[in-house]
């Protein structure tokens, strides 16, 4: 058969079987794909609500003929003989001409481009689930079975060292897909990923990156021996509640020492909660009296627990959060690393929920740290399946922007629904998200 043609048929002659192609783009139907075989007749309902009046469809890749089709008219017919046109009024054939022929191609492209996107967030999330459930066995594990635990933490820090050296380009992602809940949230391991993250952006060696995972999987392993009526405690803490808290830091370090592990990371377990204007705990250190790996630690520790507070009616959106930070807390930490961090997580960050210039709603699924103002966007599009909504790649598309960041509370009721953005903000870091796209 010859590839130049390009076989249409009316949408009446809709059957399961044939393998269609959807000549639109990714947004205006309400399918995974833009081309496939029609499986059944829920599927050909959907099509024709569409508006569209022919489809093109591929007779080589079909399981039967169309139906019977008698209202084409001739005219529609093109380079034809006048033999050939009543086989016309079933399927009519047309040649391409070389713009249509490279719309299409470009077309297919996006489509497949698509698919890989889903592929590779569907991958990522699935490590993320893995390593989450390691995190937690590590730290349920770290005090009956120190050994192991640490040999555990170890392994799990040093793939992601390696995840975020041996590539030039990794991505950062808001964990909001359908394998994993909030129970998967584990804030350590937050912690750990935005360390990460900032670990390969200031580039320090991969020696320093190896100790800062360490000491931000293990910062908060002092709060063993803190009782859970204060660790628990919604309502603010009395004097002597936090005090009792502020020992964790301190009981934190004591314990990996004894678990064998560097002074230098006990220091920093130690200093997690010291800000940089001596108005942090448990020494009320400065700026130069803190380890710079602290510094770190101490500054991505605080936005997460901005993000995802013990009370969550209190929880920040990433964006609000590090508008807070700067406004309101610059003072308490290193500026340069906070200013760092707005850059690698751009002005609206991994979680933000956000509407775009066309005014359609999305919640920010990833960013590449290299490219922070044009990150990947899953939209609200009610004529697509929650199970494979739309991602929209804002490098793709220049002139469509993000215009403001909202509050869950603010989206309109179909929009939150579909979106259902998590309770807790969970991280992941990937490199292999960035091969497959």
């Amino acid at each position: 058969m010859d590839n130049n043609l390009i076989h249409f048929i009316d949408v009446n002659q809709l059957r399961v079987g044939l393998y269609i192609h959807l000549d639109l783009g990714w947004m205006d139907h309400p399918f995974t794909l833009s081309n496939f075989k029609v499986k059944d007749e829920d599927q050909i309902n959907k099509i024709r609500k569409i508006g569209l009046k022919k489809l093109r469809y591929d007779p080589n890749r079909s399981d039967c003929d169309p139906l019977p089709q008698n209202t084409i008219p001739d005219s529609a017919v093109k380079g034809k003989t006048i033999s050939d046109k009543a086989e016309a009024k079933e399927t009519v054939s047309v040649v391409l001409t070389d713009e249509e022929k490279a719309e299409a191609e470009k077309k297919k492209r996006h489509t497949e481009r698509l698919t890989m996107l889903h592929k590779a967030l569907d991958d990522n999330e699935k490590k993320f689930v893995a390593t989450s459930n390691n995190a937690k066995h590590v730290l349920k594990n770290i005090v009956s079975n120190p050994k192991e635990s640490i040999e555990e933490a170890q392994e799990l820090i040093n793939e992601m060292v390696e995840c975020a050296y041996t590539e030039s380009e990794i991505a950062i992602h808001a964990v909001n897909g359908n394998r994993s809940t909030d129970h998967h949230f584990v804030h350590p391991l937050n912690v750990t990923v935005l360390s990460m993250m900032m670990a390969k952006s200031i580039e320090i060696s991969e020696k320093e990156a190896r100790m800062l995972g360490m000491a931000a999987l293990l910062h908060d392993i002092g709060k063993a021996e803190i009782p859970d009526k204060i660790l628990m405690k919604s309502d603010e803490l009395t004097k002597s509640e936090q005090s009792f808290y502020e020992e964790h830091c301190e009981i934190g370090a004591r314990m990996a020492l004894e678990y064998g592990m560097p002074k230098r990371l006990a220091t920093i377990i130690s200093q997690h909660h010291e800000f940089a204007d001596g108005s942090g705990y448990p020494k009320r250190l400065l700026n130069d009296q803190i380890d710079p790996l602290a510094r770190l630690l101490c500054l991505v520790n605080g936005f997460d627990n901005l993000c995802n507070p013990k009370v969550p009616s209190k929880a920040m959106t990433p964006y609000a959060a590090l508008a807070h930070l700067f406004a309101n807390q610059r003072s308490q930490y290193d500026e340069t690393l906070l200013r760092r961090m707005i850059k690698s997580l751009g002005v609206y960050p991994p979680g933000s929920i956000v509407q775009l210039s066309n005014g359609m709603h999305g919640i920010v699924v990833s960013v590449n740290p290299n490219n922070p103002l044009r990150p990947y966007v899953m939209m609200h599009n009610p004529l697509h399946d929650r199970e494979q909504p739309d991602i929209l790649d804002l490098r793709e598309d220049p002139t469509m922007t993000i215009v403001t960041c909202l509050r869950p509370i603010q989206l309109p009721p179909d929009a939150l629904a579909y979106l259902s953005p998590r309770r807790k903000l969970s991280y992941f870091l990937d490199k292999d998200f960035i091969e497959k796209i």
